[in-house]
């Protein structure tokens, strides 16, 4: 938002303030300053001139030759302007000056002949105007030497100020004044109102009816009759120019000035082209197109507020006016409308129609109800100034539920305690008063406050606290010379994510941030899904049940990109229904994080020497197990794989850590892919992190020597029924061996009619050895058969080969 340093002081006198102290401090006070143009830095060197002499060039017919004096000083200057004379007063650019238009550097120079020490300039090489038609003619009362910047009142400075979306207060000059009168503890002047009333009255003028009081809660309004519709004066023309504004026509500058100087958006309609003269504030309730003021039709959503005649539709409430009431030349008769409107109804009607304006700006921020009236009243006053109008006796003023002031008690002790240091009483009581807070009721230890409701931030005692730290000034905040510590071991809660995402970009992922809102259809792909209450859009309405249907989406769009081989990762919070009713406590619901890791296209590209490799199972398990191992997890996670289609795979496998699944992945189904629009296979694997890091070992990694005694390979092979698995037979292994046995793997599997019906074999390697000896024959050999007959006689196998 732009705010100019010469309007600002007509609130607050910051004459005496340092400019460079009073950015400082607006940005320290959460105002932060962004940008600073300085108007009087582009005329440097340039001073009112007096044209003592004029001659003709004797070299040129259209050039003329004078003198001009700036006070003190006397120089020859070669003009080709038309409409110079001896005895005006004009703009003179001395040598070294800067021309903004064309940004040249003035310099002694010689033309046919002559030479010249300067240049007199036109509005246009000034960039005041278009007007290049002759030199600007200056005011004969101006002291010749004066600079242009001071002659001309170009000497102001404007300000950039970024305002944070909870601040909707500050969208304003005098809002920002509130806060300089603040910080610095200087008188904050209301803009004098003064109004002359007619002695026609309102009521019998115009009529206002509010139908939907909760979108509208106030509306305000005054009438103005007699109004002359032309050019503004220089002032309000370069108050708006200034701040970026196109000048338009009195009245409607009139309205733009107030809104920039209290923050209140105000809408001028020609009185007469309302039909019944009457206004009523309502909500559509069926879609319908409305011509707006830059003869646009919007088509407008059911449950729109606005603002209407007795027959038709003359604005959008809040957002902007219709072409079929504006204000034209012909208009006479104004009434200002001034009104207080639910923020989010006007946020939503405006996203809506994807049209931002600065009123809808500051009402879906949040403007104040009570100063309704007073910036219809400013308006009008001003309106009756410039346009030689009468303002109506009386005003339309509907408020039937009074917003009430916010009532917070704030203990004293508390902001020592929060803040850490003592913020004196007197300096407490300036900063609430300077900012429009209300001490209702005091006593020692606290005071009961009444907080406007133009500051719509302010809800707590923590917020009280924070606004007295911030205008008392951070920088304020006492040195701390010594800080004291337990030096206790300290648990960092990221390194254990930062760990997962340094191994994954190890073994060749890339990270992806995907947006935990999704749409229906992708939310309860994976789970039971949340719904928000207020979504922005169909496709955020629902929190994210897994991460697997923001990865599809990250693939599908890379590969329509042309980027088909992908290696990606992502850590993120999921979130699901505990079961199908609704929500009514945090128990309905569960919160976990998620570690997932997704490949597809191709793990190698072909080259001269080998083929092209495409990524399938068997390389997502390779990964998995990879990144497993990183983590000491290899020897601890049991795999179990299915083979039949389900919700998400073709097919799949796990890892689990007793009973608790740690993960599990594998093809995505065809069906789901096509529900993405991938035309590739495509393979992943989600983790649960919160499990994967209960299943890390515990204590330290520690060094183990290499073995001095050799190891012993054996290996047996069973028919089992079909209903055994491969976990079941190494668990009861495991379990029957003694300390000999040190590692059993299964390393083949195989099915076929010719072993019997609904009968397989499954072959296991076995490792023994012992640290402190080496085994004999004899002692592997009563191992193995002790081996060999309880899998036997467990699981009624029969071992092949006898």
């Amino acid at each position: 938002m732009k705010i100019s340093l010469n309007w600002l002081k007509q609130y607050v006198n910051i004459e005496n303030i340092p400019l460079d102290d009073l950015l400082n401090k607006l940005t320290l006070s959460g105002l932060e300053v962004e940008d600073v143009y300085d108007e009087s830095s582009k005329l440097k060197n340039i001073v009112v001139g007096f044209v003592k002499e004029k001659k003709k060039h004797p070299n040129a017919d259209k050039l003329s030759v004078c003198i001009v004096s700036t006070g003190n000083e006397e120089f020859q200057v070669v003009c080709g302007a038309p409409n110079v004379e001896a005895g005006q007063k004009v703009i003179f650019a001395k040598i070294g000056a800067v021309i903004p238009n064309g940004n040249y550097t003035i310099s002694k120079a010689k033309l046919r002949g002559v030479e010249s020490f300067g240049m007199l300039c036109s509005e246009s090489e000034l960039e005041l105007s278009d007007d290049h038609s002759g030199l600007k003619i200056l005011d004969p009362s101006l002291q010749e030497g004066t600079p242009v910047s001071d002659a001309l009142g170009l000497n102001d400075v404007l300000l950039e100020i970024g305002i944070t979306p909870n601040r909707p207060d500050a969208l304003s000059h005098y809002g920002v004044a509130r806060d300089i009168s603040a910080i610095y503890d200087l008188e904050l002047k209301f803009p004098e109102i003064r109004i002359s009333e007619s002695d026609q009255v309102i009521s019998k003028l115009a009529e206002i009816e509010i139908e939907d009081t909760v979108n509208c809660p106030r509306y305000s309004s005054r009438v103005v009759t007699g109004v002359k519709i032309k050019e503004s004066p220089v002032w309000l023309k370069e108050s708006l120019r200034k701040i970026g504004l196109r000048p338009i026509s009195n009245v409607v500058d009139v309205t733009n000035f107030v809104m920039h100087e209290l923050g209140q958006p105000l809408h001028a309609f020609d009185l007469d082209m309302l039909a019944g003269r009457k206004i009523i504030v309502k909500s559509t309730s069926v879609e319908s197109t409305f011509k707006t003021l830059d003869s646009k039709d919007r088509k407008l959503a059911p449950g729109t507020l606005m603002i209407c005649d007795s027959q038709k539709p003359v604005a959008i409430a809040g957002v902007m006016g219709g072409e079929n009431s504006e204000v034209s030349q012909n208009t006479t008769n104004i009434l200002i409308e001034s009104a207080y409107f639910n923020p989010s109804g006007i946020r939503k009607t405006s996203k809506y129609l994807s049209l931002g304006t600065d009123a809808s700006y500051r009402f879906e921020r949040g403007t104040d109800p009570r100063g309704t009236l007073l910036a219809a009243n400013r308006a009008a006053q001003l309106i009756a100034q410039l346009g030689d109008g009468q303002i109506a006796k009386g005003v339309i003023d509907i408020y039937p539920a009074i917003i009430k002031d916010k009532l917070i008690t704030l203990r004293i002790s508390r902001i020592e305690k929060i803040l850490g240091y003592n913020v004196p009483k007197e300096s407490i009581h300036q900063i609430l008063q300077r900012l429009g807070i209300k001490i209702q009721n005091q006593s020692s230890s606290e005071l009961q406050l009444s907080v406007p409701p133009f500051r719509p931030d302010l809800e707590r005692e923590i917020d009280i606290i924070e606004e007295i730290a911030r205008i008392y000034g951070y920088d304020n905040i006492p040195t701390v010379e010594k800080i004291y510590s337990t030096l206790a071991k300290k648990y960092d809660e990221s390194a254990f994510l930062d760990n997962l995402k340094n191994t994954a970009v190890s073994l060749g992922f890339y990270e992806m941030i995907n947006n935990p809102l999704q749409s229906a259809p992708s939310a309860s792909l994976t789970g039971n899904e949340i719904a928000l209450l207020n979504p922005q859009s169909q496709d955020m309405a629902f929190l994210r049940t897994s991460l697997i249907s923001g990865a599809l989406e990250v693939v599908s769009r890379n590969i329509k990109h042309g980027e088909k081989n992908l290696m990606l990762f992502e850590i993120g919070n999921v979130f699901n229904k505990n079961n199908s009713d609704s929500i009514s406590s945090f128990n309905d619901f569960n919160e976990k994080t998620k570690f997932i890791l997704i490949i597809t296209g191709n793990e190698r590209e072909k080259e001269w020497n080998f083929p092209q490799t495409p990524f399938d199972f068997y390389s997502l398990k390779g990964l998995v197990n990879s990144f497993n191992s990183k983590f000491l997890l290899d020897n601890v996670l049991n795999d179990s794989y299915y083979f039949t289609q389900n919700r998400i795979f073709d097919y799949s496998f796990d890892k689990k850590i007793g009973n608790d699944v740690i993960g599990i992945g594998g093809k995505i189904s065809q069906q789901v892919l096509k529900q993405f629009d991938i035309n590739q296979d495509v393979y992943c694997f989600e983790y649960d992190v919160s499990l994967l890091q209960t299943a890390l070992p515990s204590g330290k990694r520690h060094y183990t020597d290499l073995l001095k005694f050799p190891k012993v390979l054996r290996d047996f092979a069973f028919i089992f029924d079909k209903s055994v698995t491969y976990s079941q037979v190494i668990e009861h292994i495991n379990n029957s061996s003694s300390g000999l046995l040190k590692s059993v793997k299964i390393f083949d599997l195989f099915e076929s009619d010719s072993l019997g019906p609904d009968k397989k074999s499954m072959a296991f390697a076995l490792e023994f050895y012992d640290i402190d000896k080496t085994l004999t024959e004899e002692e592997i050999d009563k191992e193995f058969n002790k081996l060999i007959v309880s899998v036997s006689d467990n699981f009624n196998a029969k071992l092949r080969g006898n």
